[in-house]
């Protein structure tokens, strides 16, 4: 491993660390609204006429019932935040199921000493979730590995010698020659390792972070950050919800990827090179020719697979490609706030010569729209290829986890279903788990109107 073993972990913590400083809340009291910051507001294009956004700003990150939510609402709303009645109510359901609930309102506890921190630091406990999720996931991946059994091994070799037979029969068995590109320039080959071994893990933490900072931390009305006068909001509109619905969506891919590499393990195409299978099938399998890139003397191999912890029958579906597609995705059509947007257009006159009044205008996208698709679109590609030139996955995999990472994104709202339980494990450590409270500010024609609707909204 190297000093990939000391640096992967310590970016780790870092991340960690920096995103709970970056995303730390102010002591100062929020403000109110004044006209001179609606002037402002306007000035910087905070406000907007538009009450929702384009098609093209939507896009399928905006903020649905499937998420949780329902009028711009946090996905656990805090219904007695500041009172001290003891029970609140939540609403479970699954399809056209519902049911209420009754369960320990923890704000009772709010002016405790760890919920006062937890209230300074809010990421903290994007750190616990983040951690829950990952160890639960890397503890059954764990237990899978230490009880495997070796008609298991041999059971993996034949699912992954069915997924070639098949990737053939559909015409796309395309990993040896992918593999051959990048072993024959060796220096490209290295970064691809590196990319491979230590971008999965840093590179979800770090986007985690940005997207709290950019939907939760920049709405506050009382947080003064760069390019953004105090009493303004800057980040995107989509607000607490859409990082909430991203969160889940992390644990619903854990979750069923679990499953199905629990019930269907699958042999990466690295391990069907072993020398030491005997036999028809260990032939098959070495005629392929693939090499195990990453681990080894001369590889990069991350701290976190190369241990015996680690379960290496765990190749279908690639939460690696599930991962970065889902950010890729949330990346490429994040809602931004209305100064982003503004872009030029083009004017059709083709059609309608005689009145170019009434020619149609067809808006480009604008600057910040595009980098965000090249970005969003060059993520999870380098990733896909990452996966198949250093031969630890098929293209069927891949497959997989877009699979997964769509099932997640979509059907992520069912976890809200476990808040009983988060309330009853708080209740029981007398804390209180703080609320995303961010601004969610309109402008109407009429000032009247405008002074007569709350800024502050959950």
């Amino acid at each position: 491993m190297g000093v990939g073993a000391v640096l992967e972990p310590l970016l780790v913590i870092v991340l960690l660390f920096g995103g709970t400083w970056i995303n730390r809340a102010s002591n100062r009291p929020a403000l109110s609204l004044t006209a001179d910051s609606r002037w402002r507001g306007r000035r910087s294009g905070i406000f907007s006429r538009d009450r929702s956004p384009d098609p093209l700003e939507a896009g399928v990150a905006g903020p649905t019932p499937k998420d949780g939510l329902l009028g711009g609402r946090s996905a656990s709303p805090s219904l007695l935040e500041y009172s001290e009645e003891p029970w609140r109510k939540r609403q479970l359901g699954f399809l056209s199921w519902r049911v209420v609930v009754t369960t320990p309102n923890t704000a009772v506890f709010q002016n405790r000493l760890l919920s006062r921190l937890l209230r300074k630091l809010p990421f903290l406990v994007e750190c616990w979730y983040w951690a829950l999720v990952y160890w639960t996931y890397q503890l059954g991946r764990a237990f899978t590995a230490v009880t495997l059994k070796e008609d298991t091994v041999d059971v993996a070799r034949k699912h992954a010698l069915q997924l070639i037979q098949i990737e053939q029969r559909l015409g796309f068995f395309w990993e040896t020659s992918i593999q051959k590109f990048f072993l024959q320039r060796p220096l490209l080959m290295t970064w691809i390792n590196w990319i491979y071994s230590f971008i999965h893990i840093p590179g979800t933490i770090a986007f985690l972070v940005w997207l709290y900072y950019y939907t939760i931390t920049r709405n506050r009305l009382d947080e003064p950050q760069p390019d953004k006068p105090r009493g303004t909001v800057g980040g995107s509109p989509a607000g607490p919800s859409l990082y909430q619905a991203r969160r889940r969506t992390l644990a619903v891919c854990n979750l069923l990827a679990f499953v199905v590499f629990t019930l269907w393990p699958c042999m990466p195409p690295r391990l069907l090179s072993d020398k030491n299978v005997e036999g028809p099938i260990g032939e098959l399998a070495r005629s392929y020719g693939f090499v195990d890139t990453v681990h080894g003397v001369a590889g990069a191999g991350s701290v976190w697979t190369e241990n015996r912890f680690c379960n290496q029958y765990a190749a279908m579906p690639s939460l690696h490609f599930g991962y970065s597609l889902m950010i890729g995705l949330t990346i490429m059509t994040i809602p931004l706030p209305p100064r982003h947007r503004r872009s030029k257009s083009i004017v059709i006159r083709f059609f309608n010569r005689a009145h170019p009044s009434l020619c149609r205008r067809v808006p480009l996208p604008s600057l910040r729209r595009l980098a965000c698709i090249a970005i969003g679109f060059t993520y999870p590609f380098l990733i896909l290829v990452a996966i198949i030139a250093t031969a630890n996955h098929f293209i069927l995999d891949a497959v997989a986890g877009t699979i997964v990472c769509a099932l997640g994104w979509w059907g992520n709202g069912f976890l809200l279903n476990l808040l009983p339980l988060e309330d009853y494990f708080l209740w029981a450590l007398r804390i209180h788990k703080p609320e995303a409270r961010v601004v969610n500010v309109r402008e109407f024609e009429d000032d009247d109107e405008f002074l007569g609707h709350g800024v502050l909204s959950q």
